[in-house]
């Protein structure tokens, strides 16, 4: 039930950005000319890895080489259709296409890598088999709320052969793979860096300011005339007037305020300076905690903002306690055999067995649920905020020790959740510790990743062919 990991969410990216390009070498045929009679046939060179020598009779050249990168080809079938692609995405994205020729150099040097890249994982003997690939398929069209084969029926749809992207997929698992072995367990960091990093952190947090705000917003409505802006400016002064006399903030804006908080005294909460507009900040910036604004004008109205606080980001990280959640949970994946529907009515019945006390939310668990918890009666063990995801975490966050939810989706399925118990804690020096070891390793692992891509590329003998030089 936790996020999915960076590996779903690489083979996922392979699906929303529909890769596309040939996978295959084409067939070529081309009439062999007779060689002069008074003349030896020239000795011909070692075919290339891949490459057809062309011959038809039409004499007519169907495709051709590209470029040679060591053993294998890529051909110019291969180039046009990566570019299509490429172009068909860009145009649905409304993203502007670049110039021809820059796009098409841009494309054939990655196709480049992603062959050397290939023929390394090939020689390492990297390989992924059917069943993994049907897994993740599997995994690719449940995030995608799909079946299978609503997943394949939408890939043909979009003029990609099913056969052709699962190669794809098998191709970008074996990349990965490839990446994390060469890559990723390579990638060490010291105790000495992370300390480092956290001295950094801790500086600059105490440089950053903190502000707890409340806003009175009147709004001004589009395509305004003069005389409806100078209704509302009018309305915004007389707001300004009677705070400066006494009035209070609150009152005044669940009374004014078009805001979405103004039934909340329009109240915003702490924010980090640098989340708020400058337009703010360089008045905020002035004041005393309990003052207030001048009428500040923006695009969509009049604001009067009061301070009602300040600290120091690094203040907040001192007080700062983390609710942690004891929770446990069934969960009913959706299934070509099993509808959101079904997975759903199959849950209200579970949750009438327990508020009946007629089962026990464990033993429910190990019998029906489809997640990895099952066995432990799906107990998940105490989580931190942004360990689930938002939809699990939101209806986790609203139920009491000992209250179970009512099914909740997620795109993982369907779940019913029990919350166990809670308890608050300051974030331990472990897991910020953790925290910056990871956040050392994602700075560290882009730089390595492309570094050893161009060491990839540049071990391999590529050879241009005419007009691609």
């Amino acid at each position: 039930m936790r996020n999915a990991s960076m590996h779903q969410l690489k083979i996922a990216t392979v699906l929303l950005c529909a890769i596309s390009g040939a996978t295959t070498s084409s067939v070529w045929a081309q009439q062999a000319a007779p060689a002069p009679a008074a003349k030896p046939a020239a000795t011909a060179p070692a075919p290339v890895k891949g490459f057809t020598p062309p011959a038809s009779s039409s004499g007519q050249t169907i495709d051709s080489i590209a470029v040679v990168v060591n053993d294998e080809v890529i051909t110019r079938n291969e180039v046009a259709a990566r570019i299509k692609s490429v172009e068909q995405r860009m145009k649905a994205q409304n993203v502007p296409l670049p110039d021809p020729a820059d796009l098409r150099r841009q494309l054939l040097e990655r196709m480049i890598v992603e062959r050397a890249q290939m023929q390394l994982a090939k020689e390492m003997g990297v390989r992924v088999d059917d069943l993994t690939l049907d897994r993740a398929i599997g995994r690719i069209a449940e995030q995608q709320k799909m079946t299978v084969q609503e997943l394949r029926n939408q890939m043909e749809k979009e003029g990609t052969p099913f056969a052709t992207f699962r190669e794809e997929i098998r191709d970008e698992i074996i990349m990965q793979r490839l990446r994390e072995h060469e890559v990723d367990a390579k990638i060490q960091i010291s105790d000495s860096e992370v300390d480092n990093f956290l001295e950094a952190e801790k500086a600059a947090a105490s440089e950053q300011v903190e502000l707890n705000l409340a806003q009175i917003l009147v709004r001004i409505p589009e395509n305004s005339s003069p005389e409806q802006i100078a209704a509302r400016r009018a309305r915004a002064e007389e707001v300004s007037r009677q705070l400066r006399t006494g009035a209070d903030f609150a009152k005044m804006a669940a009374t004014y305020s078009d805001a979405s908080d103004a039934l909340s005294g329009g109240d915003i909460g702490w924010r980090n300076s640098d989340r708020v507009p400058p337009l703010f900040t360089e008045q905020l910036l002035k004041l005393k905690p309990g003052q207030i604004t001048p009428i500040i004008k923006s695009n969509t109205g009049f604001h009067i903002l009061k301070l009602v606080d300040r600290r120091s980001a690094a203040e907040a990280q001192a007080v700062a306690a983390v609710q942690q959640t004891h929770a446990r949970h069934i969960l009913l994946k959706i299934t070509p055999t099993l509808s959101a529907a079904e997975a759903k009515r199959k849950l209200l019945e579970l949750k009438e067995r327990l508020d009946n006390k007629a089962a026990k939310f464990e033993d429910l668990a190990r019998l029906f649920s489809n997640d990895g918890s099952a066995a432990k009666g799906g107990d998940l063990g105490w989580l931190y905020p942004g360990d689930t995801v938002p939809e699990f975490e939101t209806a986790m966050n609203a139920l009491k020790p000992g209250e179970v939810s009512q099914p909740i989706e997620s795109s993982f399925g369907f779940h019913l959740i029990e919350v166990l118990e809670r308890k608050s804690d300051d974030v331990s020096k472990e897991k910020k510790r953790a925290a910056a070891r990871n956040a050392l390793r994602e700075r560290k692992l882009e730089e390595a990743t492309e570094n050893w891509a161009r060491e990839v590329r540049d071990r391999a003998y590529v050879e241009f062919r005419a007009d691609d030089q």
